[in-house]
């Protein structure tokens, strides 16, 4: 099921920030949405970012951006002032079709953590 590599998780302080990298060498990303979730232990998946396919719409929260690198078949995910309450593994996704929710994607990574200290 692991088709992805998702990596730059880290430790980082209150405010902090950190850049998410999300590849494969299995096929090319510029023709898919790729989506980023997010779990903690005890809580539900969670959509954070989303870079939709060519000619779709973006989705996300302000302090988190997702770009491509097609030249490096490489997403990113920038996420910027960072709290503890972000302290999570962090996922990236691949789907045909435009973003939307986790179950709506085909291909996952195997997670990179994030934590957030005060």
């Amino acid at each position: 099921q692991v088709q992805l590599v998702e990596s730059g998780g880290g430790s980082v302080q209150f405010g902090g920030s950190l850049r998410l990298s999300c590849t494969t060498s299995r096929f090319s990303l510029h023709i898919y949405a790729i989506g980023w979730f997010r779990q903690a232990p005890g809580k539900e998946r969670e959509g954070v970012s989303c870079i939709g396919n060519p000619g779709f719409p973006n989705s996300g929260k302000g302090r988190f951006t997702t770009s491509r690198d097609n030249t490096t078949n490489t997403v990113y995910l920038q996420l910027n002032s960072l709290k503890p309450e972000d302290t999570a593994i962090y996922y990236c996704a691949a789907g045909r079709t435009a973003c939307g929710r986790w179950y709506e994607y085909d291909y996952w990574g195997q997670g990179t953590p994030v934590t957030v200290s005060s």
